[in-house]
């Protein structure tokens, strides 16, 4: 029988620990913390789930309002201490739906990551990704280096080359004057068709997560800022969260000397997988955009589980559905 235990977070990250799971970083008290200060998101609570006693799995929600109804995210939630059955993920899935309905009236549905979609729903918004690259950066530069594909380590060799970008940690300076980065940033929405979050999204999560957990790396020539990264740090697990580039170094590898760095500064601090946050698949075909360059850095991809929704008011859900085709319909 699942059974599900409310605790504080210092509790879920020693219960975790102790079942040998490695949380991402948005399951940690320091992510709830810095998802409460943003507008329309509220901690709304951490679970033990148990079967018979032990702890399978861990699970952090955050309740989000948005076009006045309410939905709980768990990012990378639930974090199992071993990949579960289908049989076994629908039964802690339908254990928490029946948690929520009591616990709070206002939750239409979960969006939650589970490895089979028995019981989910494709997500309403969002892009979900099946498959990612995780890069591990033990061992050293060279180590680095010798297992990316042969095309990586090519383009990652020239770049060391010929590239004249200086590539540093440059935390501090961001979380004093965020603007530069942004400003790159800007330059990318446009040249890749999407509009960046508020300046202020990028610089108050480097300033709540704080350097232990999230870092700023930056590419400068001439000491101009022509590319950087965000990236977050839980453990020994870190994850490329952000990224921007300037148009006119795109032909100078530029992306490639950052990122590679990035892996040996990650590697040098005791870091040992670095994930390059999701590329496209079957499942996620709009993403295949960023195969090309994101897979040349390592021999395999990983599979992750994938967002998905799960109807709590089941019958206002479908209502948010058919809106939806009907929105899709009236844009063509």
């Amino acid at each position: 029988m699942i059974t599900l235990e409310k605790v504080d977070s210092a509790t879920l990250q020693r219960e975790a620990a102790a079942v040998g799971i490695e949380l991402p970083i948005e399951q940690t008290g320091v992510w709830s913390a810095f998802q409460a200060d943003i507008e329309g998101r509220t901690p709304w609570g951490d679970y033990l789930i148990r079967r018979e006693g032990t702890t399978i799995a861990v699970i952090s929600l955050i309740d989000f309002e948005t076009h006045g109804y309410h939905y709980l995210r768990s990012m990378h939630g639930p974090a199992w201490a071993a990949k579960p059955s289908e049989a076994e993920e629908r039964e802690v899935i339908d254990a928490l739906v029946a948690m929520v309905r009591t616990a709070d009236k206002k939750v239409a549905f979960l969006r939650v990551d589970t490895w089979s979609d028995a019981g989910t729903k494709p997500v309403l918004s969002t892009v979900p990704y099946d498959l990612t690259v995780v890069i591990d950066v033990t061992g050293g530069d060279e180590a680095i280096l010798g297992r990316m594909k042969r095309r990586g380590r090519r383009d990652v060799r020239k770049a060391l080359r010929e590239c004249p970008a200086e590539v540093a940690d440059e935390t501090s300076a961001a979380l004093s004057d965020f603007s530069e980065y942004y400003d790159v940033m800007v330059e990318t929405g446009k040249r890749d068709g999407f509009t960046p979050a508020p300046m202020s999204d990028y610089a108050d999560m480097i300033r709540a997560l704080g350097a232990e957990h999230c870092r700023v790396f930056a590419a400068r020539i001439e000491d101009r800022v022509v590319a950087w990264s965000i990236v977050t740090v839980n453990g020994t697990h870190a994850v490329r969260y952000y990224a921007g580039m300037r148009n006119e170094v795109m032909r100078m590898h530029v992306t490639d000397k950052l990122l590679y760095c990035e892996c040996c500064i990650l590697g040098s601090q005791g870091i040992t997988a670095y994930d390059l946050m999701g590329i496209g698949s079957d499942f996620a075909p709009s993403l295949k955009g960023l195969n090309e360059f994101k897979t040349k850095f390592t021999e395999e991809v990983t599979p992750v589980a994938p967002a998905r929704d799960v109807p709590v008011k089941k019958a206002f859900y479908s209502l948010l559905c058919f809106l939806k085709s009907l929105r899709n319909k009236l844009r063509g």
